[in-house]
């Protein structure tokens, strides 16, 4: 495909993203209609879908419309193409540009967030707010958790690099490799398939290595989603692990997964049964602001009203949590979020719920250190 038939293709699948289809089903519909696609295609129109929706307010005004043929043209407007390369009025591209002015993004839709989300992530990021707003226009780096239980991470990027996938150590975590190369080979690797590597943010990582995680301990990962957590909480030290989603269908490949790491995780659908645990991390469902750049679509979704609902199903979590937890046991805390809303605030409003709890941790992990945005806090029973 040429570049103005990757523009078309990207502009047809914008415009299904835009009237409320989840951008993945577009393209995936559009990649069984695109036979003539290969591989390479394919990966350029995803990239150019989703940096067009990362960008969707800034791209809108640059490319004159909130459409795809705007977004797109905002695109080119934005990396400095001539956009007559990406228009060219041929069979399988766009129609030429023609009078569609553009204008400079100005105040939130510069950094690409909605007007109401601008003053609670200025008063959370404080004077990193510009500087984690920009990066957060962009794509996330792709980084690797190294099986540390079974391989060394030098040891590891050897193995890598022989299946062509260059990687280098990632300062946030110690287990954690940045892929600079052969990135859509990972899944695909030796490496992988035997259980040497996941992928995983490092700051996903970071979180892990906070907890005080000793050989024995009786751990719930209480909302463990794909087990990325799970099995990384497992690598570190031998534990008795024990996952529980509210939606069992996310865990279906966890056990394949622990297998392949030389794991065991038992999966419950009612951890009350199988409680108390010394360690429960709750890694609950929250704005994902921190980790928009992986989905895009989360902040133009979310509203107030939905913020206010997540606040309550967080603490509703918490308060389950809390009564599974053993004397003296901790209550870990995570978030994919940067709004204090949902990190600082919701602690304090635990601890003003719960007496006799105490939170001796709290950390924040930001963009700028190379990963997602993630909070943590460590609470720790009477």
């Amino acid at each position: 495909m040429v570049p103005a038939a990757r523009a078309a293709a990207a502009i047809a699948v914008l415009d299904c993203s835009l009237a409320g289809e989840p951008a993945e089903k577009a393209l995936t519909q559009w990649a069984r209609g695109a036979r003539y696609a290969g591989s390479g295609d394919r990966a350029a129109v995803r990239d150019l879908v989703f940096d067009a929706l990362r960008c969707r307010r800034s791209f809108a005004a640059l490319g004159g419309a909130m459409t795809g043929r705007g977004l797109i043209l905002g695109a080119a407007r934005a990396a400095g193409i001539d956009p007559a390369l990406w228009f060219d009025g041929s069979a399988h591209g766009p129609a030429p540009v023609g009078d569609e002015p553009g204008r400079a993004p100005e105040g939130a839709e510069a950094f690409d967030i909605p007007d109401w989300l601008e003053p609670p992530l200025r008063a959370a990021l404080g004077e990193d707010f510009a500087a984690v707003a920009q990066t957060m226009r962009h794509r996330a780096p792709v980084t690797l958790r190294v099986n540390l239980a079974r391989i060394a991470r030098a040891a590891a990027m050897e193995r890598l690099a022989d299946e062509g996938i260059i990687a280098a150590p990632h300062p946030l975590a110690e287990a954690a490799l940045t892929v600079t190369e052969g990135a859509r080979r990972i899944e695909r690797s030796a490496a992988y398939a035997e259980g040497l590597v996941e992928l995983q943010d490092a700051s996903s990582q970071a979180v892990v290595e906070a907890l005080p995680l000793a050989p024995g301990l009786k751990v719930l990962d209480l909302c463990a989603g794909g087990g990325g957590k799970t099995l990384a909480m497992g690598a570190r030290a031998p534990l008795r692990l024990v996952a529980h989603d509210i939606a069992p269908r996310r865990m279906a490949d966890l056990p394949a997964r622990a297998a392949r790491a030389g794991l065991k995780v038992a999966l419950t659908e009612n951890p009350e049964r199988t409680g108390p645990y010394d360690l429960i991390l709750a890694d609950v469902p929250c704005s994902g602001s921190g980790s928009w750049r992986r989905d895009p679509e989360g902040k133009w979704r979310l509203t107030p009203d939905r913020l206010a609902e997540l606040t309550g199903i967080q603490a509703g979590i918490l308060d389950r949590a809390a009564a599974m937890v053993a004397a003296g046991g901790t209550l870990a805390y995570a978030t994919c979020s940067f709004l204090r809303e949902e990190n600082e605030q919701a602690v304090e409003a635990f601890l003003a719920r719960h007496s006799g709890w105490s939170c001796r941790l709290t950390r924040r992990f930001s963009p700028l250190q190379g990963g997602d945005g993630f909070f943590v806090a460590l609470l720790t029973a009477a």
